[in-house]
This record gives structure tokens, sequence and C-alpha cells, in this order.
């Protein structure tokens, strides 16, 4: 097996984990909250093989799914890779055989006929079972306790005639539906975009099929309580760039971004888009309606934010990338074709999340990790994987102040995700968890800190005696839903 390289991505910190590992009662610095029982679970892009060409990006690693399991006031540790379609022919013949980030072309002529899908973005646990996403194939179904693998490429019964689902479905607290989509739906470059939900029991109960004004990332999106909606971005697809074996997307700041907005339940053809100044957001704390007006609250930046994808024009610009908590909106009575926009808070930072419970309803509170504010922004940096976020930050949008927490200057927090402290608990009373990059330990800690006095620090600190990569994406699912005892039992 040839070496990672030098490539920053892959190196340091960021070097593969490549291990599946049990780790019975983790030693824990302060105390749990007895009441914190379930499991928080997380999944990181870890190349299981180093990749066939020098330009892939981090986002093209193998699924490999952490679970923290908390009952009875300890916690037991378990991490595997996802067996998907790809992980499974690789590991036969032991060596790489996928090329570059969603480029078929680049894959080996034997696996063309697989799913390339990582399942390495996100997860979720819908009508019982637990999810892991990549928004370019269908879902990957695990285990919820042994984290095995159960269907590598979930079609819903069927159902989901998209190529392609989301790594952000969402959850409707009311109904208890899970509503999804997937964009290049029906190929790579199709202008195609299926809109799915799902009832509580898990069974496909809505299927509609929109188009977009152009073919860009649309990473997540918006739900509210009447209508969903989605936020086109001029990370767009690049065929020519393809064809010389180069990565899926690139920037293109000549391109507007468009904000659509469309009925739940409906055919589709009441989708209405406005267009808006050059930006990019991938990711929604929340969205909900008020009467005619719709909202949809995203970290959003003027420029590219991932270095690694490329420019059509000029450098990577670090400041342009620098995305911030921004509120869209648009009054679907007037006949207006452009959106409006409202930065809600100053704070640098990605990945925002909601109390899960207000999902898709009016909401007052919410968290995101963001950048130390006494750190000049040039400063700010990891190779070329983004900025260094030590902080994580509440905001309160009723009163616009928020609070925060900062870890100290050597370490580094990836998402944070809050845990109610009952299922009755006011808004965003509970408990904020996420991991701490300890660079110079060159190891992962999981922090445990109360919502609602974020400045007190951590109320506990669970120590892993090994390093896990930057993830992107975790859920927390309560202990009701899990069989109880230890997940590494």
């Amino acid at each position: 097996m040839t070496n990672f390289g030098n490539n920053p991505a892959f190196t340091g910190f960021n070097a593969p984990f490549r291990a599946e590992v049990d780790v019975f009662d983790l030693e824990v610095e302060g105390e749990l909250p007895a009441a914190l029982n379930g499991a928080f679970y997380r999944v990181q892009p870890d190349f299981l093989y180093p990749p066939r060409y020098a330009n892939d990006v981090p986002f093209n690693g193998d699924g490999h799914v952490s679970m923290f399991r908390f009952v009875a006031g300890h916690v037991d540790f378990k991490c595997r890779f996802v067996r998907t379609q790809r992980y499974k022919a690789q590991r036969a013949v032991r060596r790489a055989l996928y090329g570059t980030y969603r480029n078929r072309g680049t894959d080996m002529p034997e696996v063309r006929e697989l799913s390339g899908g990582t399942a390495n973005t996100n997860l979720i646990l819908h009508a019982g079972r637990l999810f892991a996403l990549k928004e370019d194939s269908p879902p990957v179904q695990i285990d919820p306790n042994t984290l095995d693998t159960l269907d590598d490429y979930c079609t819903f019964n069927g159902k989901l005639k998209s190529r392609t689902f989301t790594a952000h479905p969402k959850l409707d607290p009311m109904s208890g539906e899970m509503v999804g989509f997937g964009y290049e739906a029906k190929g790579d470059n199709t202008d195609d975009v299926a809109v799915y939900s799902l009832d509580k029991n898990g069974e496909v109960n809505w299927e509609a099929w929109i188009k977009v004004p152009y073919v860009g990332m649309l990473h997540d999106f918006g739900l509210t309580q009447t209508h969903v909606t989605f936020l086109v971005i001029p990370l767009v697809v690049d065929m020519e760039q393809m064809k010389q074996g180069g990565v899926h997307f690139i920037w293109d700041d000549t391109m507007p971004t468009w904000f659509g907005v469309m009925r739940r339940g409906g055919d589709g053809k009441d989708l209405r888009w406005y267009k808006g100044p050059t930006r990019m957001a991938t990711h929604c704390m929340n969205a909900f309606s008020d009467g005619t007006k719709v909202y949809a609250d995203m970290d959003m930046a003027e420029g590219n934010q991932f270095p690694f994808f490329p420019n059509r024009r000029g450098p990577f610009d670090f400041r342009k990338a620098s995305g911030r908590l921004t509120r869209l909106f648009v009054d679907l009575s007037k006949k207006s074709d452009t959106y409006d926009l409202e930065v809600l808070h100053p704070e640098i930072g990605v990945l925002p999340r909601a109390d899960e419970r207000y999902w898709s309803l009016p909401y007052k509170v919410g968290f995101m990790p963001v950048m130390d504010p006494t750190l000049p922004l040039d400063q700010a940096k990891v190779g070329n994987t983004g900025l260094i976020l030590n902080t994580w930050t509440r905001f309160d949008h009723a009163t616009g102040k928020s609070t925060s927490w900062h870890t100290d200057p050597v370490s580094g927090l990836q998402e944070c995700q809050f845990v109610p402290r009952s299922q009755n608990a006011p808004e965003g009373d509970g408990w904020l968890i996420g991991l701490c990059n300890r660079y110079e330990d060159m190891r992962t800690d999981l922090l445990v800190l109360d919502a609602l006095h974020l400045a007190d620090g951590p109320v506990a600190t669970v120590r892993l005696p090994l390093k896990l990569r930057n993830g992107v994406h975790g859920t927390w699912v309560s202990g009701d839903h899990l069989a109880s005892g230890s997940a590494a039992a």
C-alpha cells in the first residue's frame, strides 16, 4: 500500500484512522449528567486505502461511524467502517479502486456498476432505522447498537427512484415524517431534483420531481410545516474538469444564488425561484413559515468555503469564505423574484444546529462552532482544510445576543450536538456535546457542556485513548430508542 503523501488533508491530525475499536467504560473527568442516556453517533470520511489521484479531497473518504453510548453515568465507545459496496470491493482486493470525488469516469472498470457511495457525511434515525448518508447515493442502513451494515443500498422498499438522497433529511416533530430529497437525481449534471417524505412508519408517502435553475450543490435544505426550501449555490458541476480527471465541483462566482420554495405534499408545480447575489451556504440551522412568509437560517458566506474545490476565477479567498448565520426570507403573497437576507449574528462559523424538537417550527435558540473572535482571521487556518474553530456559541435570535465557551488555544472543536434535558424541557435547555481535537496530544475528547451555562465550560470530559479525524455530522438518539446496556459489550 502506498502512503498518503504530504497532502495536508491526509497528514497530521487529518491522517486516516483506519481502525475499528471497542472501548469499554471510557475515562471521564468531571461528572456526567445522570439523565444523559442514549447514543451520540458521528461519522468521518476515513480512507481505507490512499486515494489513487493526488487531487482527491477529504470528502471522498470511506464512511467511518463512531458511537458513544451513554448509560448510568458511563460511556462506552465503538467505531466501525460502513460496509458500503465501495468499501467491500476495495477491501476484497486490498487496494483503491475508485477515483476522484464524484467522478465515476476515474473509477476502475470493475466497480463502475457498483455504487460509489461512501456513507460518510451524516446519520439519522427514523422509524427505528439508523441511516448513514452521503448525498450522491441512496442511504445505507446500519444497526444502531452494533453498527453492522444491514443494507448497503436502501431504496425504501423500492420507492426511492432518485439515484441520490440528501445527507440532511429532516424529521418533522409534529407528524413524525422524514422529509428529504436527491439532486442530480437522474445522474451527473442532470437538473432533476426528487423530493420525498416518509411517514412515521418509514413508508414513502410523497414524491415530487422539480427542476433547478442550474446544476449546483444542494447540500442541505429547509423544512417548514407547510413548505420546503432549497438553495442552489454556484459550486457547479464541471464536466470538462471531470473529463480531465478532476473533481465534481468548481466555484463559479459569475453565477447568482437561487432560493427555491415549494409547498409540501404537492406536485412541485407551485415551486418559485428567487434570485440573489453570489453566496455560499451549505447548512440550514432551521426554517419556518409565518403565514405567507418563509424563513431559512443558514451559515452564509460571499465565496467558496471549500479550499479543495477549485475556483473558476482567481485563488481561494479566505475572507470571502467566512460564513455568518444569515436569514433568508420571502413573502409568497408578493410578486417579487428576489429574496431578502439579513445577517443575524456577527460570529464566523459553520455547521449550525438547532434544538431538533423545533425543526420546521418557529424557534429562538441555535448553536454553532465559531472562530475565536480574538484570533486574527489569517491565523485561523489548518492546512487547506479550513478554519480552526475553537468556540461553541449559543445564539438567541429573539434578543440578538450570544454566549460562548472557548477551548484552549492548541485545541479545536468539531460540530456540536444539542441534547434536551428531557423531552418536555424548554427550548435550548439541555446539554451541548461534541468532539474536541487535542492537536498536541494527537488525541480526541468528547465534551459535555450545560447548554444554559456554556461559559462555565465542560461539566464532563470523556477522554478517548485515540484520535478521531475531523468528522462531518452527527446525531443524538435517546436511550428510549435503543436496547439497554453497553454498546461495546
